[in-house]
């Protein structure tokens, strides 16, 4: 009974947060309903079904709520990122990735045949670029974008078929992610790091961003990346392979359904940047390499930028919350219909999306308490958990080929 209380206490508190974005009571009561049957046990949460579960005749009070009523939804979005930043606390890391919807048909915005690791192939489907954010208390979804191929903005008819505002023009996923990073940190939120996978990692666009905001980051790169310096250009992968064995380091990155995600880890400070850097440097930038342990040629890359004095083992745990938001991912489709939506229009898509995030907002708000009740109760004398690795922090003196860019230049990132 105090469980189920506790549900609707969350629940309640999260309506009234958002209670005055919408003008009228009927559209209050509607979109409680909305975020109630994403919530519930719905076995597809579609606009009938979830209309059924509500009580509804039919679902045209929900189809309105999503494509026609009057409301805000972007005032919404922003009442959601508050309120995770205040259930799950400051200190955390954004995560910024995209996922896809499939669909069917040509008449949902932005749909169009293009990759999606949801299936892992060029498939007929809708692109979002979303902002997670976590901390140690949980992770939840605080932003999104929907990405609009060429073959939508260049074509202003379509667009007005499918309701998208004539100022929208076509933004590439990497400004679509340097949009939601500059919202959100404007805004408040308070993540002292960001993480992004190679998509992301490898656009200097978006790295520079974050070091003209001020905020650290780990960010996947291909093996390929370019190091720059005035005296020359490096494969990241080419300096990694100069790093003396000792220097590899056995790290957890963090734990994952089996347990501590553990990997050999290797780190190099670059040079400072004689253009941008203050002197003194109050950071430093880094590269990184996360190698398999059962199979060493297993190489991944990254670039970091952190405060001076972060250890390897603080950057290896950025590294590895990434996985974050792909939970995130998941449980917001597995648990709150984030991809079952039959909302053609463009702002039916982000008021749908918007909602499901708001309801996976909740489940991590409470999921959040739980652990931190249990944690109350059974705070006796534990050993730690810190890791026997982490009070290390050997990285190597980058070696490059002659001349050596420590010496003689300035980074590029």
């Amino acid at each position: 009974m105090a469980e189920v209380e506790g549900w609707q206490a969350e629940l309640e508190s999260v309506f009234a947060r958002v209670a005055g974005r919408f003008g009228r009571a009927d559209l209050r009561r509607r979109m409680r309903d909305y975020v109630r049957g994403l919530l519930a046990p719905v076995e597809r949460k579609n606009g009938w079904q979830l209309a059924e579960w509500a009580g509804h005749r039919d679902p045209a009070g929900l189809q309105h709520l999503l494509n026609g009523a009057r409301w805000d939804v972007e005032a919404v979005r922003d009442d959601l990122r508050d309120y995770v930043a205040e259930r799950l606390g400051p200190g955390g890391v954004m995560i910024i990735d995209d996922t896809g919807f499939i669909k069917k048909g040509t008449t949902s915005a932005g749909v169009g045949w293009q990759y999606t690791g949801t299936s892992g192939k060029i498939d007929n489907c809708q692109i979002g670029v979303f902002a997670a954010y976590a901390t140690g208390s949980g992770r939840a979804l605080v932003d999104r974008e929907l990405y609009l191929p060429k073959a939508w903005t260049s074509d202003r008819e379509r667009c007005r078929t499918a309701k998208i505002p004539d100022e929208r023009g076509f933004a590439t996923k990497g400004e679509l992610a340097r949009n939601i990073v500059r919202r959100c940190l404007a805004a408040g939120l308070p993540a002292a790091w960001v993480t992004a996978d190679e998509a992301y990692g490898q656009d200097w666009h978006f790295r520079r961003l974050l070091e003209q905001l001020d905020v650290g980051y780990v960010v996947a790169v291909p093996k390929s990346q370019q190091i720059k310096s005035l005296a020359g250009i490096w494969r990241i992968d080419q300096l990694i392979e100069e790093a003396p064995d000792d220097t590899w380091q056995r790290l957890s990155c963090g734990n994952g359904a089996k347990g501590p995600r553990v990997y050999d880890w290797a780190a190099a400070k670059l040079p400072a940047n004689l253009v941008f850097d203050p002197d003194p440097p109050t950071h430093h930038r880094w590269v990184m390499a996360r190698r398999s342990i059962s199979d060493p040629g297993e190489i991944a890359y990254y670039l970091a930028y952190a405060p001076i004095g972060v250890e390897i083992a603080e950057l290896a745990r950025i590294a590895g919350s990434r996985w974050a938001i792909e939970e995130c991912f998941q449980a917001a489709k597995n648990e709150c219909g984030l991809d079952q939506y039959e909302v053609r229009r463009y702002m039916g898509w982000y008021r749908h999306i918007t909602l499901a995030m708001l309801a996976h907002a909740v489940l991590t708000a409470l999921a959040a308490q739980a652990r931190e009740a249990a944690k109350g109760a059974a705070e006796t004398d534990q050993p730690s958990s810190r890791s026997p690795w982490q009070g290390s922090d050997a990285s190597w003196t980058l070696s490059c080929p002659t001349p050596d860019p420590i010496r003689t230049g300035a980074y590029t990132p």
